[in-house]
């Protein structure tokens, strides 16, 4: 559905077959199977009084779409302008601290995921936003106060989603959210693990497409995760079905189609990657 410009160059551009209702289950990988022990957050959190409200919508916006963007090029902002690291509370616990990750060498440059600071990365977050590709999708456009409520539903929640900008060689040029799926609205449409963590991407730049830049940074942010969040076995992203390009990208960087599913905006492709074939795929 993206125009060709917006799309993550992956190598393929074959979206994986539909399947039924019925044949959903017979799609996943025999690993999906529900654990039904509740994360020790998630029950810390219904002992708060907090999970009813927060389990119930994404502070990131549920199920949006891990896609690529237009954007552009003057947008980007050069090395000598790179933001430094934000510093967040203690809340990130929940993601085992992203602000401290540090670096990825990937083929594209050095890669590091940058918390998002709202003083300072807004306008252009909020430029990436308006593009007609990302806001099929997204449903972000308009003036910078959309966006800014998006951005602050997760820096002022429980930090089970982390917004960040995603920094190759010092210029910042695409837009990601790390999230504890199994704690989001998504773990009711899927059979979700404890610690399990959730990908969005959005690519800004121009420059950015089309070259699998894509790929490379979501096998990247993927190892990431795996490295430095030793209770999560698996990486999900679901993409819209429509985005052969983004189906495709996450397809290349080692992810496998576990399943259809149906979420409250759209039909997903429930993307997986297991750490037990990390070295495989």
């Amino acid at each position: 559905m993206p125009p060709p410009d917006a799309r993550t160059d992956a190598g393929t551009e074959t979206a994986p077959e539909s399947a039924t209702e019925s044949s959903t289950a017979d799609k996943a990988d025999a690993q999906d199977t529900l654990d039904l022990r509740l994360p020790d957050e998630l029950v810390a959190l219904f002992g708060a009084g907090d999970a009813g409200d927060a389990g119930d919508t994404r502070r990131a916006g549920e199920a949006r779409e891990t896609h690529t963007a237009a954007g552009e090029g003057g947008d980007v902002r050069t090395a000598d302008r790179a933001p430094a690291p934000a510093v967040r509370s203690a809340a990130d616990d929940l993601l085992d601290h992203v602000a401290e990750w540090g670096p990825a060498t990937t083929p594209a440059g050095v890669f590091q995921l940058v918390p998002v600071c709202i003083e300072r990365d807004l306008p252009l977050i909020s430029r990436w936003m308006n593009d007609p590709a990302v806001a099929a999708f997204w449903e972000l456009a308009g003036p910078d106060a959309v966006t800014e409520a998006h951005l602050r539903g997760q820096l002022d929640g429980d930090g089970r989603s982390v917004p960040c900008l995603g920094v190759l060689d010092g210029t910042p040029m695409s837009y990601w959210e790390i999230y504890r799926a199994d704690l989001d609205g998504l773990a009711r449409h899927y059979p979700a693990r404890p610690h399990d963590t959730g990908l969005h991407l959005l690519i800004g730049g121009v420059a950015d497409r089309g070259r699998g830049l894509g790929t490379s940074l979501l096998r990247a942010v993927a190892d990431l995760v795996l490295d430095h969040r030793a209770a999560s076995a698996r990486v999900i992203a679901e993409p819209d079905l429509r985005n052969t390009p983004s189906v495709s990208a996450f397809l290349s960087a080692g992810f496998r189609f576990s399943a259809e599913v149906d979420l409250p905006d759209k039909r997903a492709a429930l993307m997986v990657r297991d750490r037990a074939l990390r070295a495989v795929l």
